[in-house]
């Protein structure tokens, strides 16, 4: 049987593969591993549950909490709420632990159930590995008064809001802002958080219907963004996504800068205050060799992890350090928050515009990003990527003809069948032609053989 966790939860289609029998299943299973350190007081364990706007996650939410209070669970109920936000609530309340379901940035018919452990972190592969194989057990089924109790969460925003209004360095009064909230998660906390902060907001995907979230809005389609910067003449612009744990930005000429962009303006600010543990900024092999050259000359380190915001968490637990993330706008500040924090991350970019006078694209100029090709390779045999040795020469002989101008990645994906080829170099029309170069080898290397009667 396959691992039912993937690298962020449990996720598929709902009623499909996540139905209310396997979500419950699975709170009922989440209550024995999570739940069993009750406190001294003999009161029950507690649990943070929150969702995002998708039609499903009404049902799924459902069955999440009756599972956990049929188990002995206190469950309460923060309803409509970011990812962060859950984890920073469960740390918040000194919960036991916190559900969040949501699919993130994928389409509506998706959804998911992911978890906390106390203090709002996400949980190793042992105890995702443990709460799978208490699925297999018999639930507990306490009766009388030591069933659970759910409750509404009713100041969950609230705390949440006062909690990011307290990261800020700068106001941002005076500063006009537009927000994509991708009809998701963040629709009502996002633009109050601004709005509270002083900044002139325009707000564009907030209309969630439970069936709009992520469709041609938000982090993962930025051309209503863009449009909108320049339609209303605002100084920057911010998307998140689905749950919002990630953010994207859009300077005023309506100019992408993205994840990798925002860690470099992020990482100088916090060198430059005296606050980036050891000067280290921790990133995904992914990252663009532009921010490893720009932070070099700034005098920052770059720790690199596996592809996934769990490994850029692990380093930066590891290492102790205070800033991290991905290209793609996962960002984590360990000093605020336990996981990516697109809200945050989109306070803290507005933040440095306000306190330094200069305009985001002045800011992004900090990092050059080099041309990146990336191409999926569907169709082959993607655990033999790491032993081939005709890749490897390949690989090796592209290395060479880049020198120190780029470099070349191969992996496996860890959530599709496919192999992703990805070629920095000084131009596009060299980064073009090495991929293309490597994508041949791997077709050619790694086809699946066909069975035949």
């Amino acid at each position: 049987m396959s691992r039912l966790f993937g690298t962020d939860g449990v996720r598929g289609l709902a009623n499909g593969l996540l139905t209310a029998e396997l979500a419950m299943n699975l709170a009922q299973a989440a209550a024995v591993v999570l739940g069993h350190d009750r406190n001294t007081n003999g009161a029950r364990p507690r649990a943070v549950v929150a969702r995002d706007p998708r039609a499903s996650g009404e049902f799924i939410a459902a069955a999440v909490e009756a599972g956990l209070s049929s188990s002995g669970i206190d469950v309460y109920d923060a309803g409509v709420l970011p990812t962060p936000a859950a984890a920073y609530l469960v740390a918040d309340l000194d919960a036991d632990f916190g559900v969040m379901i949501s699919a993130s940035h994928n389409p509506a018919p998706d959804n998911g159930i992911k978890f906390f452990a106390r203090g709002g972190q996400k949980l190793p592969d042992d105890v995702e590995n443990a709460i799978e194989e208490q699925m297999g057990k018999e639930p507990e089924r306490p009766v009388g008064s030591d069933v659970g109790r759910i409750q509404r969460f009713s100041d969950a925003e609230d705390r949440y809001i006062v909690h990011l209004l307290g990261t800020l360095p700068h106001r941002l009064d005076g500063l006009k802002v537009v927000l994509d909230c991708a009809h998701g998660a963040a629709s009502g906390c996002s633009p109050q958080v601004f709005k509270d902060a002083g900044a002139d907001v325009i707000v564009i995907g907030a209309e969630p219907d439970g069936h709009n979230i992520n469709d041609g809005v938000g982090s993962t389609h930025l051309g209503p963004l863009k449009a909108a910067v320049l339609k209303h003449g605002a100084d920057l612009g911010i998307a998140h996504d689905g749950d919002a744990d990630r953010c994207l930005a859009v300077d005023h000429e309506g100019t992408e800068v993205d994840g990798d962009q925002i860690m470099a303006i992020l990482a100088v600010a916090l060198k430059a205050s005296g606050k980036l543990t050891d000067d280290v900024l921790v990133a995904t092999v992914m990252s663009n060799l532009g921010l490893k050259i720009a932070l070099r000359e700034a005098g920052i380190s770059i720790r690199e992890t596996a592809v996934g915001d769990r490994y850029v968490l692990e380093g930066m637990r590891d290492g102790g350090f205070n800033l991290g993330g991905e290209q793609s706008g996962h960002v984590i500040f360990a000093d605020y928050a336990t996981t990516g924090d697109g809200v945050l991350t989109g306070l803290q970019i507005a933040a440095q515009i306000a306190l330094t006078g200069k305009p985001l694209k002045e800011l992004a100029t900090v990092m050059t990003k080099l041309p990146q090709v990336l191409i999926n390779v569907k169709g082959v045999d993607r655990s033999r990527v790491h032993s081939s040795e005709v890749l490897a020469a390949a690989v090796a002989e592209a290395e060479a003809e880049l020198g120190d101008t780029g470099r070349v990645l191969l992996r496996p994906s860890g959530t599709e069948p496919v192999v992703r080829v990805m070629v920095e170099a000084a131009d596009e029309a060299t980064a073009e032609a090495i991929a293309e170069r490597l994508v041949h080898v791997v077709r050619t290397e790694l086809a699946l053989e066909l069975v035949t009667d």
